[in-house]
């Protein structure tokens, strides 16, 4: 490989060859090559694809949402930071052109197959919020139950008293969960269980739950959540797309 300047570090120039080889000994490479291959898929994309142009005035609309989000308004303030990123404002105009499309293209890529997506997912999308005390000892957990047991109420005073974990603070709540996310040795016991019961003691990574379900959340295909679902399918179209490029590396 010819010894191309990637760049200089106190007058000392890196080869785009020696700029590689460190990326390679950090293992960060690889990512590196996946981020190039990612953004020429989409280049590509982009300039193949006819029905994806952006109204003018919705680009405008996107630079001054940008530059307000950033607290950039001020003129001078916007031209430093263009300064900072060593961009031009015609190439931070496309940019901004470009991730609008790159949104466009998104939708449609994924709107046939989001909808089959969730139905496909959805019991392992939904929510469900949970209460716990956990602590290091069988006897001792089953010794709470039985406690709790006896007196529903009892359950709050001895979270904040006894359990290992950080949300004793809020009695033992914890932040909802889809049932995804739970461990698989105790997602069964929660998904079958019904609203208040108390499940456990269960042994966790060496300690012992007891787990009360609090909240059934089922979810909806909207918000936050379809964005994520769009993100992933958009994810697996282009791993698709890059599993049939023939892609050969040039580094002596």
């Amino acid at each position: 490989m010819e010894l191309v300047s990637f760049l200089t570090i106190n007058e000392q120039p890196i080869p785009l060859a020696k700029a590689l080889a460190y990326l390679r000994a950090t293992g960060d490479l690889q990512p590196f090559i996946l981020k190039i291959i990612r953004q020429h898929i989409l280049e590509t994309e982009l300039q193949t694809h006819d029905d994806l142009e952006i109204d003018p005035t919705i680009i405008e609309q996107a630079i001054i949402d940008f530059r307000l989000e950033n607290q950039l308004n001020n003129p001078d303030n916007f031209q430093d930071w263009l300064k900072t990123q060593s961009l031009s404002y015609p190439e931070f105009r496309h940019q901004i052109a470009s991730r609008l499309k790159i949104e466009k293209l998104k939708m449609e890529v994924t709107k046939l197959k989001l909808e089959e997506y969730f139905n496909a997912n959805k019991t392992l999308l939904d929510q469900i919020a949970l209460s716990r005390i956990v602590v290091a000892d069988k006897d001792f957990a089953l010794s709470l139950k039985n406690q709790i047991l006896e007196e529903v109420s009892r359950f709050e005073p001895l979270a904040r008293e006894h359990s290992l974990t950080d949300d004793r603070l809020a009695n033992g709540r914890m932040e909802p969960l889809s049932l995804g996310q739970i461990p698989d040795q105790i997602r069964d016991y929660v998904a079958t269980a019904k609203l208040g019961e108390l499940i456990g003691p269960l042994e966790i990574d060496g300690r012992y739950a007891l787990l009360r379900v609090e909240q059934f959340l089922p979810v909806s295909l909207e918000g936050s959540l379809k964005q994520q679902l769009q993100e992933q399918l958009f994810d697996q179209w282009l791993q698709e797309k890059a599993e049939k490029l023939t892609i050969k590396m040039h580094i002596d």
